[in-house]
């Protein structure tokens, strides 16, 4: 059956479409399948709620959003002319929004009002097009909520309740005829208004000053207020009822005299198409990917060296969660970067599952055993793990040290630092510059100024230029953070990064491979008690260079300093003097500087001359003097030392402490166990329990997958057709939506006899909660009591009791396929 009758409701429009139509509208309204529709009528209601009609319009782009709003000042129902009138206006401005902008205007519109239908937000056809209720609701001006456009109300809505002496005032001071008829007198008034000629005699008769009145008035907002004795102009305006009142002291422009003084326009600007991203620089691909690639490299490295600072137990967690404020400031001293960029780095490696809390009393963050097998692979395979985690994190660190809605500060790894729209505000930013030549750099305001075509701002942050809106701020970032993770090089695209985008991370890794810089095996001894790393190192010599020295600087080439306290270190973790010699003679390009090697001999023979042990804690060294050199210090008075005997003293504080406490005092003791072992300190030992990556917080409902989308516009169709159906009034069946009633001899009768044909019945059905349904079933076999049966609206085959059946029907005629 073709459709000739025009849909008199948006849910007959839904019924029309076919099931690919549907499943679309299901897929760009995720909200409408949370639960799965029952029928369309359910769909269409559901459609049309507020909730989920704000989030439709907050998902349109510019131009369809304008067209939306000029419906909700158009006439219900709006023919296409009347639409392509109210964005195109009537040709007699200046010219300036005809020409060229005009025929994008005729191009666009096309689309964007299938963009309208597809989601549910226009019906009908181009001759009778109908606004969803809820969405003229939102978008119709009123003196609470302007419209978007900055009209007002028709001259019917503003004269409502207005005495009819008062109309025929009006009429008489416009020159129109006299008529005691409200609605006569109304629409003589409107017609005034939308009659170019005598609209232009009137206005022709109109003092400057009441002129520049509607110039104020004309594009928005459209009320203003006046004193009890307006002056001579706002009198004239408002006796020729150009001018309409709305309260005691405010008055309006009423849309009508609007739309002339616009000649037609709905909107002072229409922008059919977006916005071009413009370039600022073109660089040489090749210049870009090297410059990405360096910067990947630094970014792992960067991650590498931040969760090396928390092996042995990070900074301990705020009570409110996060980290504290002095922690962040001496993790960005560690990393040599400032705060925002070191909490930049802290969220990342939470996102990439890298770093957690150790779950203990005293909360820790810590590396997890992820971190472990993350440095055990590939430098462009751990980049691409931290770039897929960024691209998908909520987490916004760029709201550190900001405040929330209750102005509590804002922190690193703390609460209420998820938006949802970060991940879509990342890949809509990178997609963009995926569009640009290879080596092109974006200008930042041309690409703000195309996200905002895609997401227009609504509300009084758009109309006064807001630029400091949230998805605006978050792209900022997106470049930012892009530029310090490697993604872009010098402002552009990298190849590998398109590749991640468009290809995947195998790809990515493969393309990033080649361009980062082999590890070295060898560093430069230098005579002033210093090691430099041209390059980066292999792993077992970075870790035993940071182990036996300390970072000084970093950059292309690496400066590690060796230090007595660095050296006592690598003696601490189990090496032994030779152990060390051994190492820099093998690792080194250069001949071991004698200072360093003095150096190491001098450490190496004080350490653990000294033994710290439990007593609470005790100290014994074979060396009496030494011991009464302790006593004597006064420094020492805080350890609260006695001596047990001539070779062992007593300490009240822990081993630890003790430790601490005599290194301070320039000795270099060593810890001991029970039976009198050196304990060695094993760098990197502590780790959290296995911990996932953070989830990210999802915005709105999860997109549904095509399974789940086919499914779901079968159930819809099957309910539909059980709520709909045609069936014969035979017997005492009931009307209307209520459940069908038979006997019990009936109901069996009916049901074999349909089993036998193939037809399909209308059933009324109670299951064993009480709750009763309407079903269109198709009976295959009828015995024991029970009746099993192709269940149109399950869209599957079951098996129902006949005693829970409270009746049946035929279908009419028209209704068996």
């Amino acid at each position: 059956m073709g459709m000739t009758t025009p849909p008199r409701t948006l849910a007959e429009a839904l019924r029309a479409r076919d099931d690919e139509s549907l499943a679309g509208l299901l897929r760009a309204r995720p909200d409408l399948l949370s639960p799965v529709p029952g029928d369309i009528t359910q769909l269409a209601t559901r459609a049309g709620t507020r909730a989920s009609v704000v989030r439709a319009l907050e998902h349109l782009d510019r131009f369809a959003l304008q067209t939306a709003e000029a419906l909700a000042v158009a006439p219900d129902p709006a023919p296409y002319d009347t639409l392509l009138g109210l964005l195109t206006g009537d040709g007699r401005d200046d010219g300036e929004h005809h020409g060229d902008a005009g025929a994008a205007i005729v191009d666009a519109l096309p689309g964007a009002l299938t963009t309208l239908r597809e989601q549910a937000l226009v019906w009908g056809e181009d001759e009778r097009l109908h606004l969803v209720r809820t969405a003229r609701e939102l978008l119709a001006p009123s003196p609470q909520h302007p419209s978007p456009t900055g009209l007002g109300p028709t001259v019917a809505e503003a004269t409502a309740g207005m005495s009819p002496g008062r109309l025929q005032e009006i009429l008489t001071a416009a020159g129109l005829p006299a008529t005691y008829d409200p609605v006569s007198a109304v629409t003589a008034l409107a017609g005034l208004f939308t009659d170019r000629a005598r609209m232009g005699e009137l206005l022709d008769t109109a003092p400057v000053e009441a002129l520049s009145v509607l110039d104020r008035l004309v594009w928005g907002p459209p009320y203003g207020e006046v004193t009890p004795n307006p002056t001579p102009p706002v009198k004239w305006l408002r006796d020729r009822g150009l001018l309409l009142p709305v309260s005691t002291r405010t008055v309006v422009l009423p849309r009508e005299a609007a739309l002339h003084l616009r000649a037609g326009r709905a909107h002072r600007v229409p922008e059919p198409q977006p916005p071009a991203v413009a370039s600022v620089a073109e660089r040489d691909p090749q210049a870009v990917d090297s410059a990405a690639a360096g910067q990947a490299f630094l970014s792992v490295s960067t991650v590498e060296e931040l969760l090396k600072s928390w092996n042995g137990g990070g900074p301990a967690i705020l009570r409110a969660g996060g980290l504290s404020v002095r922690e962040l400031k001496k993790t960005a001293a560690v990393l040599d970067v400032s705060e925002p960029v070191a909490a930049f780095w802290i969220e990342l490696a939470h996102a990439a599952g890298l770093l957690a809390s150790d779950g203990e009393a005293d909360e820790r963050y810590a590396p997890t055993p992820a971190y472990d097998d993350w440095t055990e692979l590939p430098a462009q395979d751990r980049w691409v793990r931290l770039a897929t985690a960024w691209l998908a994190a909520t987490r916004t660190p760029g709201l550190v040290g900001g405040q929330d809605a209750k102005g509590r500060a804002l922190s690193t790894l703390g609460p209420d630092l998820d938006r949802s729209a970060a991940p879509e505000v990342r890949h809509r930013v990178l997609a963009l510059l995926t569009a640009l030549p290879p080596g092109t750099a974006p200008d930042p305001e041309t690409l703000l100024a195309r996200l905002r075509w895609e997401r227009p701002l609504r509300g009084a942050s758009a109309s006064a230029g807001d630029t400091t809106d949230l998805r605006s701020r978050i792209a900022l970032w997106t470049l930012n953070e892009s530029e310090l993770l490697g993604i872009t090089g010098r402002g552009a695209l990298a190849s590998q990064s398109r590749a991640l985008l468009s290809t995947g991370p195998a790809e990515a890794a493969a393309r990033l491979a080649p361009l980062i810089p082999e590890p070295l095996d060898h560093v430069l001894l230098q005579a002033d008690l210093t090691a430099v790393a041209p390059g980066p190192l292999e792993r077992p010599l970075a870790d035993m260079l940071a182990t036996v020295a300390d970072i000084e600087s970093k950059g292309g080439a690496t400066v590690y300093r060796f230090t007595p306290g660095s050296v006592r270190r690598a003696l601490d973790a189990g090496q032994s003097a030779a152990d060390l010699h051994a190492f820099l003679a093998t690792h080194s390009r250069t001949p071991v500087p004698q200072p360093l090697s003095y150096l190491i001999d001098d450490v190496a023979r004080r350490h653990g001359h000294l033994r710290i042990g439990a007593a609470s804690a005790y100290v014994r060294c074979d060396d009496e003097a030494v011991l009464n050199e302790i006593l004597a210090d006064k420094r020492s008075a805080t350890l609260r030392l006695r001596r047990l005997a001539p070779t062992a003293l007593a300490a009240q504080i822990d081993p630890a402490s003790l430790l601490d406490g005599l290194r301070e005092l320039g000795y270099a003791p060593a810890a001991e166990s029970a039976d009198g072992d050196v304990l060695i300190t094993r760098a990197g030992a502590r780790r959290t329990p296995p911990r996932s990556a953070p989830v990210p917080v999802p915005e709105g409902p999860p997109l549904p997958d095509p399974t789940l989308l086919g499914a779901a516009v079968r159930a819809i169709r099957a309910g539909d057709t059980a709520a709909t159906v045609v069936h014969k009034d035979t017997g005492p069946s009931a009307p209307g939506n209520a459940l069908p009633r038979t006997t019990s001899a009936e109901t069996l009768v009916t049901v074999q006899a349909a089993a036998m044909t193939g037809s399909a019945i209308w059933i009324g059905y109670v299951n064993a909660e009480g709750a009763a349904s309407q079903r269109v079933i198709a009976p295959v076999r009828v015995e024991g009591g029970y009746v099993t049966a192709y269940d149109h609206t399950a869209d599957e085959v079951r098996t129902y009791p006949l005693h829970r059946i409270t009746g049946v029907a035929e279908l009419a005629d028209d209704q068996q396929t």
